[in-house]
């Protein structure tokens, strides 16, 4: 594998309390903690040109890279993965929200929701 390549484990970070909020998503939902994957990605749209996608799965593509933080199985598309390299998923509990944040070195802008960037 070429260096300038990027992989799922150098690409994306989930921190423990993305982690936890997740693991606590899928005991709420009483989904199989052995099948489910959380999908992590990127997709057109959104008011700067791509937005995040996070997902919790049992589909699983030949294609997608796969790797595990925390205890959670996450997965990414080739093609998400330009987008995603050194991108930190988080979970902000505040009084002006809650949800899941993104952290993304290489956005260019962001819009004011956070969920969508480019690049």
């Amino acid at each position: 594998m070429s260096t300038d390549t990027p992989t799922a484990q150098d690409s994306v970070i989930i921190t423990e309390t993305a982690a936890n909020e997740i693991l606590s998503i899928i005991e709420k939902q009483e989904l199989d903690k052995e099948k489910v994957r959380l999908r992590v990605g990127v997709k057109g749209g959104g008011c700067s040109g791509f937005s995040y996608l996070l997902d919790l799965t049992e589909t699983q593509k030949d294609s997608d890279e796969v790797f595990e933080q925390h205890g959670i199985k996450v997965i990414i598309d080739p093609k998400s993965l330009l987008y995603l390299s050194g991108v930190v998923v988080d979970f902000k509990d505040e009084i002006m929200g809650r949800g899941f944040v993104f952290n993304n070195p290489n956005a260019s802008s962001s819009c004011g929701c956070g969920s969508s960037f480019s690049v």
